[in-house]
């Protein structure tokens, strides 16, 4: 296992993040004790989860399975935003919601502190200085050794570094967003404010539901029968399957599958491979739903990808760039 400091912090976290949100939901907690057991023997530190995870399920599954283990060893990181009961004052980044919230994760992690805590995705109902006070009255407190944000626009990431800066405050250490060969949008700016301001970024899908794991064929019609995607059709088939069923995500896939041939890896490792290889990643968030897709996760660590390689998937996934980003042009 490979071990980057998170952003500018001292902390250690590997190279390779445990996403917890199919735990306790669709792995039942038997296998997500395996799942959780072989990420720690393969050297993994670093698991995220959120409180709207089956409602508190994933953080109970952690919490007793985490009985077992010596805390310190590990970077635990949970998230606090979604809603988490019919209140009005159940969900959003207000003082009352994330006091009340960061108490019951912590009693369902079964620990006395949350190594990060982050703010799941931008609340424009609250005002900033309302969210990070109180944040800065948990650091303060013990509760939490590090803050770091999720879904957020460029901007509120910036206004957010700011007003901590200005006021003495605890500034957000990480950012978790969308990030994978499919889905480039944070380098039109999200990228340019955590390398600037020196956040670790930390991504979540990372193989966009599968789509980035070998499954998938230049030529086929419907997704595959058991895959992700196929469960959620009739749920969000736009989204799902037809928002990517175009020529560039097929010139993407046989670029990936082309580099994983000439390497000798599996398309999942190539792709994760790639974050892992961009400026400014800290950690690909993995998922698994069991510890055969766990263990070809792990593969991902340990390797490099040339920088011919790099580059050659860098030109068949660039993005389509917007106003005004199609404008700038670095100078020389």
């Amino acid at each position: 296992m490979e071990y980057r400091f998170l952003g500018r912090t001292g902390l250690k976290v590997s190279a390779l993040c445990l996403g917890a949100m199919t735990l306790g939901r669709e792995v039942d907690e038997a296998e997500s004790r395996r799942i959780l057991d072989r990420f720690v023997d393969a050297g993994g530190t670093f698991i995220d989860t959120a409180d709207v995870y089956s409602r508190g399920g994933s953080e109970e599954v952690i919490g007793r399975w985490l009985a077992g283990r010596r805390r310190d060893d590990l970077v635990i990181a949970t998230k606090v935003r979604g809603a988490m009961g019919d209140s009005p004052n159940q969900v959003g980044l207000s003082r009352k919601h994330i006091l009340e919230a960061v108490d019951a994760s912590l009693r369902r992690l079964g620990t006395d502190y949350i190594d990060l805590y982050q703010m799941h995705s931008w609340d424009s109902a609250t005002p900033l200085d309302e969210t990070l006070s109180t944040l800065q009255r948990l650091i303060e407190s013990g509760k939490v050794r590090y803050i770091g944000a999720s879904n957020y626009p460029a901007w509120g990431l910036q206004k957010a570094i700011d007003l901590s800066r200005q006021m003495g405050w605890e500034q957000f250490v990480s950012l978790q967003p969308l990030y994978n060969l499919l889905d480039r949008d944070i380098e039109m700016g999200l990228v340019d404010v955590c390398r600037n301001e020196g956040l670790g970024i930390i991504t979540w899908s990372p193989l966009r539901g599968g789509w980035l794991s070998g499954k998938y064929r230049r030529g086929m019609d419907a997704p595959p029968e058991g895959t992700r995607i196929a469960r959620s059709i009739g749920q969000n088939w736009s989204e799902a399957w037809d928002k990517y069923n175009n020529e560039r995500t097929w010139r993407i896939l046989d670029g990936v599958l082309a580099t994983a041939t000439e390497v000798g890896k599996t398309p999942a490792q190539v792709s994760l491979r790639w974050v892992l290889q961009r400026p400014g990643i800290t950690a690909p968030i993995i998922g698994a739903r069991t510890v055969e897709q766990l263990e070809e996760n792990l593969g991902a660590v340990d390797w490099s990808l040339s920088s011919a390689q790099m580059e050659q998937l860098n030109r068949v996934s660039e993005p389509t760039l917007i106003y005004p980003y199609s404008s700038i042009r670095p100078r020389t």
